[in-house]
């Protein structure tokens, strides 16, 4: 693949700015194309679906951000020269094409195509159905950006195909697949996992734990909770399960105390049998699948843990590997939490609502991996190479 300058793909950049800006009205009439054909009662997809006035200046920050951003392609990892006389040079190198496969969010069609423009990869745009209209939309500015200096529009395609036709396409691509990057569900994931030839990076379930230690400060605790369950439920970083650690003091108040808040902020509350001995009108958790569910919706569940170890081991069993909070104001112990919790992102007294790359200093991000090759967490910029090493020698041969 021929490597753009930084130039050039800066430029492209600035010109999708300006039509980002130019063409405000026009996307939000095609995302109500979109909204209105829109017949589903999942709220959170509906809430990914909308675009707003907000929400094109957000787009528009995304790409003046990756602008700015160092070009992360063709950087010196390790340069070095061996007794042999080979010099061998490591560099970031593009992946090459990637597919990225979302359902609703149109923003996610500039945030993607942003980062893997830069770093110089062709990008595959398999959007959901219900955001066709913005899609295209933003596809085709997209197309004007590139054309505007010459550049091939097949550096990014926007995948229209039903399932059948997108396992197919899995299978049997008509063109090289370097990477592929499903966001969504464990149905999305377990369908390309299947289907797919090529490296896919999983882009996983939320189930975001939060733990509340015997030394946790309780006012913050509750401040905490509220953000990081109410704040944005559409989102991954969404809070879905709390522990609570038996031994605080006044458990039963608190208990008492956190469901009446919850419930006073329209969250349904589910209990673990321990908890239930104190909430008794609140509904039980009957079925151990419910633990590991991801739920996009005003819904938690409460558990009692009797120590620390037992909610690490609770997390690492049932989290989507996501995101996770102690809060505690006792260090030793939020080490040890932070270090042995298998999550991509751990937090200590934070909200897991900060689980973004724009808010824990990324940037844009193609996803939040919860893989661990060849990157966990935010996908940002330089994250979207791999390497290549380059070797110089003189007639040298091995013997």
């Amino acid at each position: 693949m021929e490597l753009l300058s930084t130039t050039i793909k800066n430029n492209v950049l600035q010109s999708m700015i300006k039509l980002l800006q130019n063409n405000q009205d026009a996307l939000l009439e095609a995302n109500k194309k979109d909204v209105d054909a829109f017949n589903s009662e999942d709220q959170a997809m509906y809430d990914r679906l909308i675009i707003n006035e907000k929400k094109i200046k957000g787009m528009v920050t995304a790409v003046e951000e990756v602008l700015q951003q160092e070009d992360p392609v063709n950087q010196i990892i390790s340069s070095n020269t061996l007794n042999s006389g080979l010099k061998v040079v490591n560099k970031t190198a593009p992946f090459g094409t990637i597919m990225i496969i979302y359902e609703s969010r149109p923003d996610v069609t500039v945030e993607a195509t942003v980062l893997a423009f830069k770093a110089n990869n062709k990008i595959l745009l398999k959007g959901g159905k219900e955001a066709v209209h913005s899609n295209k939309a933003i596809v085709a500015l997209w197309h004007k950006a590139l054309e505007a200096h010459n550049l091939s529009t097949d550096y990014i395609q926007l995948l229209q195909m039903n399932r059948q036709e997108t396992q197919e396409f899995l299978k049997n691509p008509t063109e090289s697949l370097d990477l592929i990057v499903p966001r969504g569900g464990e149905q999305l994931i377990k369908f390309v996992k299947e289907h797919a030839n090529c490296a896919v990076l999983v882009s996983g379930r939320g189930n975001n734990f939060l733990y509340v230690d015997t030394e946790a400060d309780w006012k913050k605790t509750i401040e905490v909770i509220l953000n990081a369950k109410t704040d944005k439920i559409s989102a991954c970083n969404a809070l879905d399960k709390i522990l609570i650690n038996e031994n605080i003091s006044d458990y039963k108040g608190k208990l008492h105390i956190l469901n009446d808040i919850l419930k006073q902020n329209k969250v349904k509350v589910l209990v673990d049998e321990n908890t239930k001995k104190v909430l008794s009108e609140a509904p039980l958790v009957e079925d151990d699948a419910v633990w590991y569910q991801e739920f996009l919706e005003m819904k938690c569940c409460v558990g009692t843990v009797a120590s620390i170890t037992e909610a690490i081991i609770a997390i690492n069993e049932y989290s989507g590997g996501h995101s996770a909070t102690i809060m505690t104001d006792d260090d030793t112990k939020a080490k040890t939490f932070m270090e042995q919790v298998d999550c991509a992102v751990v937090y200590q007294n934070a909200s897991t609502r900060f689980t973004d790359g724009g808010q824990i200093g990324v940037g844009a991000e193609l996803a939040i991996s919860t893989d661990k090759l060849h990157h966990r967490g935010p996908l940002g910029l330089k994250e979207l190479v791999t390497n290549k090493y380059y070797v110089y020698g003189d007639g040298h041969v091995r013997v």
